[in-house]
């Protein structure tokens, strides 16, 4: 069972996620001050942190800042700040996702699996990447599209790469530029990551001009989409 570790002041909103969280089958821990986080973190490992930003005696971006220190646990920001700033700020420190309040629950049960899906697949050495009926073959660097084959570029295979392994999470550009570097290895810039992503769409979405799998996420980066 995955467990789950909820850190919230909000009292009302602390009930109606507690409920929803385990009913999915999580076993979940609660605490509301930065305080009690850093006491259980400290004796307990934890699958997901689930953090807000305002907290009775403290930040939940130092508490973010904390647990990167010596663990990759995932980490989803859940709150109220939904300044631009802010969502930078959250994501460039180590947050794997940040929702603002107030929220869809069903959209944060599905990020919480998407990201939980996606940290088993860390421990596992897959050969084979298939969504949206794109296919791409690790181990040959190969990509096709409904059984034929796509001429990529090394950027743009790790590019689609990349989002093919994060699904359903918002990616900020600064993240992606992270990780992502020609094949020259020069840095890629905002605008080369621009290009990098127009280029990609024309090559695997049927419509280009209103792409369904590589979505743009205003104010907050892209996400790769899973069509159905």
């Amino acid at each position: 069972m995955k467990k789950l570790l909820l850190i919230e002041d909000d009292i009302s909103l602390i009930n109606g996620l507690s409920y929803a969280i385990k009913k999915q089958g999580y076993e979940l821990d609660i605490v509301r001050t930065s305080l009690e986080s850093k006491k259980l973190l400290c004796i307990k490992d934890y699958d997901l942190v689930i953090l807000d930003v305002s907290l009775p005696d403290g930040s939940g971006f130092d508490i973010c800042k904390d647990i990167r220190k010596d663990s990759d646990v995932p980490i989803i920001f859940l709150t109220a700040a939904d300044e631009e700033t802010d969502i930078i700020m959250g994501l460039d420190i180590g947050g794997d996702d940040y929702i603002t309040k107030p929220f869809k629950l069903a959209v944060l049960l599905s990020r919480i699996n998407a990201i939980l899906r996606r940290s088993d697949g860390f421990n596992r050495e897959d050969t084979q990447l298939s969504s949206n009926g794109i296919t791409v073959k690790l181990l040959k660097g190969e990509v096709y599209k409904s059984g034929e084959r796509l001429d990529l570029t090394a950027g743009e295979y790790k590019l689609l790469c990349m989002f093919m392994q994060n699904p359903d999470i918002v990616l900020s550009s600064e993240q992606i530029l992270g990780r992502l570097w020609d094949c020259d290895e020069n840095y890629v810039d905002i605008g080369a990551l621009t290009v990098y992503i127009r280029r990609l769409r024309t090559k695997i979405e049927d419509d280009p001009s209103k792409p369904k799998m590589i979505q743009t996420v205003r104010r907050m980066g892209y996400k790769w989409n899973t069509v159905g």
